[in-house]
């Protein structure tokens, strides 16, 4: 008789056995998928054990082999998803990874469980496992469906249940961990990295069989856990080093998605909604809305190495992971290092803007050029048009005050012929006046107006525009000479730190 293998007692995939633990909605999930006609929604994090409470509660019912079990990852699969409503009474039909499927198969389903709740019909039962919010996206395809189905929401589990499978494996195994405690605490309620964490400790040891008597385990959680990490790093490390650069890769950029990812490392679930992360977080605000806003980051989570490892869904801006494995990555990549290996130069930033415009109405056409050109070089730009929502109804001076005075790492002043003639560049002009001296106020002299001895910032290196000339080329070259600036300095400082 073989002995029984480490694989076979901690599994990293497939339904365990030795290890099984059950999750905490295990009787609310038995409960749903025995009621007859009624449709079912498993929601939660990837990891966490939505499969296979599933598959567990059915081999108690004893309607296993009864089930058929589809999944979006499986184009096969998905033509049959697709083939359900027209199929009539087909039993129960599992559709796991609910969230890739598009919003028009998405809608089909909706209508589906409504259609055979509300006929009560118990010849088709239809159960859909997803990441976060899966019936949220249902119910947005059909908002009356919220009482025709059941929605189990699989949270991150607490430490006892990771306890009760780490103390289960080390029964059957015949092994004591010395480093349970940190693993427990590490899986941060996921049952798969518990798995993942004891396997290792105990390869590492040399147990790959059950022993005759009983070993201890002694192998430090931090040699596992940096094994672990960089495994890992060498299956995400190339795909996240793409997702946190971005489409257009600046190493002096603002850095958005590196800080959705960073992000995403703190937090206690395994998806973010980046609105709430935005307000808590509101020196990165301005840089991740205009990723947001703009569609960047949906077009870069679905680039097919990306979308393999998150998913995000633009209507409720949540991200989410797709795997397990990247967010203990994430948690315990040392940064400073990834940062490096990104390549930005300037993430410990203070300032909300790279740059702040200051112009009068009459060279806005050069301005709004040069506001597209610096935001194509992954600047964050204050351009007052592009903030107007944001201070309706409030005190405009008490507003862009402190943007000009402080809240920008460098002000560019377009000085044409009704530069200080006008309010608000008045204004402005008072407030970035005491940061002339320390050179983070760049001039940008119109052609048009002739040079005057009494004028203050004449003697100061700066640009200059034709505004009768191509006002884009222009744009474009001065933005990138603005990008090069930007770059050297904080390469200066970074050196000086």
């Amino acid at each position: 008789m073989s002995k029984l293998t480490v694989e076979d007692v901690f599994k990293i995939s497939g339904v365990p056995t030795h290890t099984f633990v059950k999750p905490s909605e295990f009787s609310r999930l038995m409960v749903a998928l025995r009621t007859p006609g009624r449709g079912v929604v498993v929601e939660g994090p990837s990891g966490i054990g939505k499969s296979t409470a599933v598959t567990k509660v059915l081999d108690e019912l004893e309607i296993a082999k009864d089930v058929v079990k589809l999944s979006a990852r499986i184009p096969s699969d998905v033509e049959y998803i697709e083939l359900l409503p027209e199929l009539g009474g087909f039993g129960t039909v599992i559709v796991d990874d609910f969230h890739r499927l598009d919003d028009k198969t998405k809608a089909h389903l909706a209508d589906l469980l409504k259609v055979t709740a509300d006929q009560e019909d118990t010849t088709r039962k239809l159960v859909i496992i997803g990441i976060n919010d899966a019936g949220r996206a249902l119910i947005k395809s059909s908002p009356d469906l919220s009482n025709r189905i059941d929605v189990v929401k699989f949270e991150i589990e607490p430490d006892s249940k990771i306890g009760e499978l780490v103390a289960a494996g080390e029964n059957a195994l015949n092994v004591r961990i010395s480093a349970r405690e940190h693993i427990i605490e590490k899986a941060r309620g996921s049952f798969y990295l518990a798995q993942l964490l004891c396997m290792d400790a105990c390869v590492a040891e040399g147990v790959i069989e059950k022993p005759d008597a009983e070993r201890v385990i002694s192998t430090s959680f931090a040699a596992v856990q940096r094994r672990v990490v960089e495994r890992q790093k060498e299956r995400f490390g190339d795909t996240v080093r793409a997702f946190a650069r971005g489409t257009k890769f600046r190493p002096s950029g603002r850095a958005p998605y590196l800080h959705i990812l960073k992000w995403l490392s703190e937090s206690d679930s395994w998806s973010i909604s980046l609105s709430e992360e935005m307000r808590k977080h509101p020196t990165e605000k301005v840089s991740v809305s205009i990723v947001l806003d703009q569609g960047y980051l949906k077009n870069l989570t679905d680039k097919v190495d990306i979308s393999e490892i998150l998913h995000f869904d633009p209507d409720a801006r949540i991200l989410a992971v797709e795997n397990p494995m990247l967010i203990f990555y994430l948690r315990n990549v040392s940064w400073p290092d990834f940062v490096r290996e990104v390549g930005f130069t300037n993430v410990d930033y203070r300032q909300t803007y790279d740059f702040a415009l200051s112009f009068a109405g009459e060279d806005r056409s050069y301005a709004e050029h040069l506001r597209n050109a610096l935001e194509d070089n992954g600047h964050t730009v204050f351009y007052d048009f592009a903030e107007q929502h944001r201070f309706l109804g409030q005190d405009i001076e008490a507003y862009m005050g402190p943007i000009y005075a402080s809240d920008s790492r460098a002000v560019v002043v377009v000085l044409g012929d009704r530069y200080g003639r006008k309010r608000w560049t008045l204004f402005e002009a008072s407030q970035y006046k005491s940061r002339i001296e320390a050179g983070e106020v760049i001039p940008i002299w119109s052609s048009a107006v002739a040079p005057s001895p009494y004028d203050e910032m004449r003697n100061r290196g700066g640009l200059e525009y034709d505004p009768l000339g191509d006002l884009l080329q222009q744009a474009t070259s001065h933005a990138d000479a603005l990008s090069k600036m930007i770059a050297e300095r904080s390469d200066g400082s970074s050196a000086r730190a």
